[in-house]
């Protein structure tokens, strides 16, 4: 590995570790700004001036927004995530309780998104011009202009009220069947595969077909090469950079799409928990899980940029 590359792998880490500062930023005084009073939704109709006051005081909300920061902050790197406002409960216990839920959600979705998406991109891009490919990319186009809230929407009405197939909330207790497990997952997992294979799918077929009207893979062409050896041997190889780029922006989208998800069918994962977080003003809980989700999008960001540095013949 060449001191150019380690130069440039080093540069895309410090980006990551300033953004991720800045971000923190973000999140603490944004949640500073959302509208009402957390010791107000507490007390609830019990409150007093003096209730919400005394309140304010114990959980130190009371103190100037930068110190609060600061100390958030050293807490986060400490691994002391706060207690919740609301259940007076650790978060990090809250935290582990959702946590595995959405990741068994998400690895699920990838695990049927990745070979899917790739290999319709792939084939699309070997019949360009084709019924096939032109079927293909329109519905790639047709899904990404739909968003995951109205294709949950229409398939609730569909699936769970019309015609009464599978249950409208994915909710698992804990002496669930194998049976009722796969039908709780099925609606949740296939909104997300229909949200992430389109744009997977329309990435892979440009980085495809860019690839195919290179020269040495032309030349690989008219020395008689099929069209399978063409792809696997030629033009995938050189494909690798922006494939494994538009995986991971599926999967960056995909976090978005879980919080969409988990909330319309009730699914108990992290993002529902930070959605239930906002509407009771628990600031910890939602500052946690909101560095939760940007940590993981730029964990996503930054190694896909690593992988295309690694990639690239021109570096090496």
């Amino acid at each position: 590995m060449n001191k150019r590359i380690l130069e440039m792998i080093g540069g895309r880490l410090v980006v990551a570790v300033l953004s991720l500062f800045l971000v923190s930023l973000a999140v603490f005084f944004i949640t500073e700004l959302l509208p009402g009073d957390t010791a107000q939704e507490l007390l609830g109709q019990a409150v007093t001036t003096e209730a919400a006051a005394q309140l304010r005081e114990t959980l130190g909300l009371d103190r100037p927004a930068i110190l609060r920061y600061f100390e958030w902050i050293f807490g986060l790197l400490t691994g002391d995530l706060g207690y919740s406002h609301v259940s007076d409960r650790p978060v990090a216990n809250l935290v582990a309780e959702r946590l595995p839920n959405s990741l068994t959600l998400a690895a699920i979705t990838m695990a049927i998104t990745i070979p899917l998406a790739l290999g319709l991109g792939i084939v699309a891009a070997i019949w360009r011009g084709s019924i096939f490919d032109r079927a293909i990319s329109s519905a790639a186009i047709m899904l990404v202009s739909f968003p995951e809230f109205m294709i949950a929407t229409l398939l609730v009405m569909w699936l769970s009220v019309y015609m009464q197939w599978l249950p409208a909330l994915s909710f698992i207790p804990a002496t669930a069947d194998f049976r009722t497990i796969v039908l709780a997952f099925i609606m949740p997992v296939s909104v997300l595969v229909f949200g992430s294979c389109s744009q997977m799918i329309r990435l892979s077929r440009a980085a495809i077909a860019d690839a195919m009207a290179t020269p040495y893979v032309e030349m690989a062409v008219l020395k008689g090469a099929s069209r399978g050896r063409m792809v696997l041997r030629h033009a995938l190889p050189n494909s690798v950079a922006p494939i494994v780029n538009s995986v991971a922006l599926s999967m960056s989208g995909l976090l978005g799409g879980v919080i969409i998800v988990e909330t319309v069918f009730n699914y108990p994962g992290l993002a529902k928990l930070m959605v239930d977080g906002v509407s009771t003003r628990d600031m910890p809980l939602i500052q946690t899980c909101s560095m939760i989700f940007c940590g993981f999008y730029l964990v996503l960001i930054t190694a896909a940029d690593i992988i295309a540095i690694l990639s690239n013949p021109r570096l090496r």
